[in-house]
This record gives structure tokens, C-alpha cells and sequence, in this order.
């Protein structure tokens, strides 16, 4: 009797389905951005609460109600800086007041952070930030807001404001900052590079490239 011929080995699920990675690049994107729409439409569904008329000085040491800080706009967005000491926060910083037209055509803007106002406006003059800053020392603000995990312990993030019936403030919604986030284009710049950001941390300042 003759033999059955052998049965063709069927190429392997995993090699058959491989694909470039320059395609997958472009499926990832596209999931990136519908989970990011996503992620906006959860945020505008969750209910905007009340919260207080808090009381801050700015960097010229001058008082500022939050209501204040909203100008002639209906929404302000306050960024939560850790202050001087951190390069993070302060790269942040750099890259918003290279946009601060943009920002304030749409929005009321301020940055806070737990510096004295003396040390905030030093600080402002050294980098030509031209936004208005002010200090949430002895105050509650920040950790009312969730920026302030534990006294003296601070994280960096910004948090959206509008202005109710009459002078009632409520908060929409707030997100962290960090490497990666939406917030510094510089990370995702880098991510372009081959090795990615290849162990760079920022610094205030850096040798002058010749």
C-alpha cells in the first residue's frame, strides 16, 4: 500500500500574522488618539464641584483671590510647580510661556507654586517667564486640589477652573505632569530619536552649543 504523503507543515499563526512595524505604528496611533477622545469625554462627564475663594499673594507679593485670577475669562487653568528647586517642573514652565499667547487667547492662566512670593518673582525675572505666578504657601489650595499629598510634599499637575452663577468657582478637572505626559512636547520629540530620551533629565541650564 502506498504511503500518504506527509501533510504540509502550515506556517505558524504568529508568522503569518507578522506585520511591519511601520503599520502597527500607525494602528497604535490611531488607538491613541480614540483613547484620548475617550479620555476627554469621560472628563467632561464627570460633574464640576464647588470649591472656595481661596486666598494667594502674587510673585510681587500683592493679594490674589482666585476669582481675580480669572481675569475677564469664564476658565482658568492654574499649574500646580513644585517651585525653584525642580528642573521638571521648570521645563514645564519654559515650554508654557512659549505658548502663553496661545493659552491666554483661550483661557485666564496662572501658575502657583509653594515659593515665597520674593523667591517666585527672582525666579521669573531668571527664566523670562512672562506668566503671573502666585504662592499657595500657608494655604490649602493645593492640597485641597490633590497636589499636596502630605504638608510640604508637593506634585506637579495643573487644574481646570469656570466661573458659575454669580461668583461661585467650580473645578472641571486636573492631570499630573510627567515625562510622557501632554504637556511637554519635549519627551515626545525625543521619543523619535533612536535610544529615546537616552537618560537626559533636564537641567536649568546647559553648555552653550557651538
Amino acid at each position: 500500500m502506498a504511503k500518504k504523503p506527509a501533510p504540509k507543515k502550515r506556517a505558524s499563526r504568529k508568522h503569518a500574522s507578522r506585520r511591519p512595524p511601520e503599520s502597527e505604528i500607525v494602528d497604535v496611533q490611531e488607538e491613541i488618539f480614540a483613547l484620548k477622545e475617550k479620555l476627554s469625554g469621560l472628563r467632561r462627564k464627570v460633574r464640576p464641584s464647588r470649591v472656595e475663594d481661596y486666598a494667594l499673594r502674587d510673585h510681587d507679593g500683592k493679594p490674589l483671590s482666585l476669582a481675580a485670577a480669572f481675569g475677564k475669562k469664564k476658565d482658568l487653568l492654574v499649574v500646580h510647580n513644585m517651585g525653584k528647586k525642580c528642573p521638571y517642573c521648570t521645563l514645564w514652565a519654559d515650554e508654557m510661556n512659549g505658548v502663553l499667547a496661545h493659552i491666554q487667547n483661550r483661557t485666564a492662566f496662572l501658575v502657583t507654586s509653594p515659593d515665597d512670593p520674593k523667591t517666585q518673582r527672582a525666579f521669573r525675572k531668571s527664566r523670562g517667564w512672562k506668566f503671573r505666578m502666585a504662592s499657595v504657601a500657608g494655604t490649602a489650595f493645593a492640597r485641597d486640589m490633590g497636589f499636596e499629598p502630605r504638608s510640604g510634599v508637593y506634585w506637579p499637575g495643573v487644574t481646570s477652573f469656570r466661573k458659575a452663577g454669580g461668583n461661585k468657582i467650580e473645578r472641571v478637572t486636573s492631570a499630573f505632569f510627567g515625562p510622557g505626559d501632554d504637556f511637554c512636547a519635549v519627551w515626545s520629540y525625543f521619543d523619535l530619536l533612536d535610544g529615546g530620551a537616552g537618560g537626559w533629565q533636564p537641567r536649568f541650564r546647559y553648555p552653550r552649543e557651538r
